[in-house]
């Protein structure tokens, strides 16, 4: 097979890496990719929304399947446009529909679908800047910590959490009046805030059956200790220790079942990732933070080298509604990852500067994040640059292993965090 994967982050090198080992794989394309990709498969410079180049190139190098790694493609319709065209209606998408991609295009309608299936989550009302004293008067019925969501997609920087009443109702007119995210900002959702420890699970379908993945925990704050602004992700790990089989359970039987059956009853189109963003609340209920519609990022870092199955096989089934004959098979050991980034990020930082160090790592994985070929050197390119990959016995095994294997990196104003997995 032809497979194209469209993404330029580390959760796109995974995916990468992964497919690259199946048999069945005979050329690998990553558009954009970046300096990781490049090792396993063939870099094509072009944007993840440009659907006319991406047309272009599935015809020309007869791609069989696309595997969309980020969400703006998909709530843009990227699989619709492959629907839609003639030409390029054979090639399945792995990833939903836009009428589904919702889910994480909007917060609101995200909430509205859990309400309406008795799925979990936090009690919330939302506002547009019609509404914005409405908006004061619900801050005002909730307990502090207040949190506020911009409705539409803001690169993972769109949610708000703040102790003091003024301060969020300054920040709820910033949002809706000021535009403060652009058009993700027009409508912006306040729920009660949920006191708990949070978590990722992650689940395949095809439409009809579900399989699930390792759950994995990341860790959003640039600062230790979960301390300062939230980032994309600093880290990850897998399996989640306190996930007991009974908090599975919970998890597959009060979120996964009725989510896969919502999208059925609501006529949501959906082959693809759902990732759902959890939290543990007291008395062991998990409840529902958010959904993503694709994989999450550092958390495929995680997942992806502990799942044993051949990839491709599990995307085929999921594209020929066939993923009810697939066993997931997981590696027993775990799996944990640690980014490093700029200096700087999630603010502003510098590019372009040469990464020394990548070749000299034996007993990790480094996955390329924000990082291109530039002259023959891989250099910094964005704010997450390297994701570096350990297995171990246990989690504080695999995290030892992954901190010495940073001590061989170098670049300028590099930064990490030192504590990932320090609540666990």
């Amino acid at each position: 097979m032809n497979i194209l994967i469209l993404g330029s982050g580390g959760r796109e090198h995974t995916f990468a890496w992964k497919i690259a080992q199946s048999p069945l794989c005979e050329n690998l394309y990553v558009a954009p990719g970046n300096s990781g990709t490049a090792q396993v498969a063939t870099n094509v410079n072009i944007g993840v929304t440009d659907f006319e180049a991406i047309k272009n190139l599935a015809l020309d190098k007869q791609i069989n399947m696309v595997v969309v790694g980020p969400e703006d493609p998909l709530v843009q319709g990227v699989h619709d446009f492959f629907l839609n065209d003639s030409a390029l209606k054979h090639i399945p998408v792995i990833g939903p529909q836009k009428v589904a991609a919702q889910l994480e295009g909007s917060k609101e309608f995200a909430k509205e679908f859990m309400m309406r299936h008795n799925i979990p989550t936090a009690a919330y009302e939302s506002f547009t800047k019609n509404t914005v004293e409405q908006g004061y008067a619900f801050l005002e019925t909730l307990k502090p910590p207040y949190v506020l969501k911009a409705d539409g997609l803001a690169a993972g920087k769109g949610v708000v959490i703040l102790n003091n009443l003024e301060e969020a109702k300054a920040e709820l007119k910033s949002m809706l009046v000021d535009a403060k995210f652009g058009n993700a900002s027009t409508k912006v959702v306040i729920e009660e805030f949920l006191d708990g420890i949070e978590l990722s699970c992650f689940v395949l379908t095809d439409g009809e059956n579900y399989k699930i993945l390792p759950t994995a925990k990341d860790y959003k704050r640039i600062g230790e200790g979960d301390t300062g602004l939230n980032t994309g992700g600093m880290g990850a790990v897998s399996p989640v220790p306190f996930a007991t089989d009974e908090f599975l359970n919970k998890i597959e039987e009060r979120i996964v079942k009725p989510t896969i059956e919502g999208f059925k009853k609501d006529n949501l189109p959906y082959v693809g990732f759902v990732f759902i963003g959890l939290i543990k609340v007291e008395n062991n209920d998990p409840k529902v933070i958010e959904y993503n519609v694709r994989m999450g990022d550092p958390e495929t870092e995680v997942v992806f080298p502990r799942l044993k199955n051949d990839l491709v096989e599990v995307l085929q089934a999921m594209a020929n509604g066939t993923l009810n004959a697939i066993d997931i098979e997981i590696d027993e050991r775990a799996a944990t990852t640690i980014m490093v980034v700029s200096g700087g990020y999630p603010e502003a930082y510098e590019k372009g500067k040469e990464i020394s160090g990548i070749d000299t790592i034996e007993d990790s994985i480094p996955f390329h994040a924000g990082a291109q070929l530039k002259d023959g050197r891989v250099v910094t390119s964005g704010g997450r640059v390297i994701s570096i990959t350990s297995y171990g016995e246990t989690y504080k095994e695999a995290i030892k292993k992954s901190y010495q294997s940073i001590e061989k990196l170098h670049f300028d104003k590099m930064y990490y965090r030192k504590d990932i997995g320090f609540d666990l």
